[in-house]
């Protein structure tokens, strides 16, 4: 079985990671960059940001210095909230969180479960900051590295 997320939420965590892997760098990110990082189009890109601003995740400032950084350190986001970004907050089955849309809820064994497995998910997302996904990153540059 295989859980699909979507492209707006991998692209948008890469870009993410991005930003927490330059957070520490004097100055703001340009899209630009993170674009050619990430190899990810820019138009695309920016559409990603926009949600993410929106979101509270990011901040961007115009002009020559501009660009865009996080609005927090980055071990204080977490996997869940980007998901949410681009997601939302409702369960993997609109009835999880709607349950007044089915006529079948209360007889309905499935809707547990997909309520359930939407919890675990959230739950180890939630457990995962983007200090934590950075610290991988690097980890995995570091090996790549060494054996490379």
């Amino acid at each position: 079985m295989v859980v699909k997320l979507s492209t707006k939420t991998r692209y948008g965590a890469r870009a993410m990671l991005d930003l927490a892997l330059h957070y520490d760098e004097e100055g703001m990110v340009s899209a630009g960059e993170i674009a050619d990082r990430q190899d990810v189009s820019l138009k695309y890109l920016e559409h990603l940001l926009t949600m993410l601003r929106s979101a509270g995740l990011v901040r961007s400032v115009r002009g020559a210095q501009g660009g865009y950084t996080l609005t927090r350190p980055p071990a204080q986001i977490n996997l869940c909230e980007i998901y949410g970004a681009f997601e939302g907050a409702e369960g993997f089955a609109e009835c999880t969180t709607n349950p007044e849309i089915c006529d079948r809820t209360g007889d309905c064994a499935t809707q547990e479960i997909w309520a359930q497995m939407h919890a675990v998910c959230m739950g180890l997302l939630e457990s995962i900051s983007l200090e934590d996904l950075a610290q991988r990153d690097r980890d995995k540059q570091a090996v790549s590295a060494r054996t490379g």
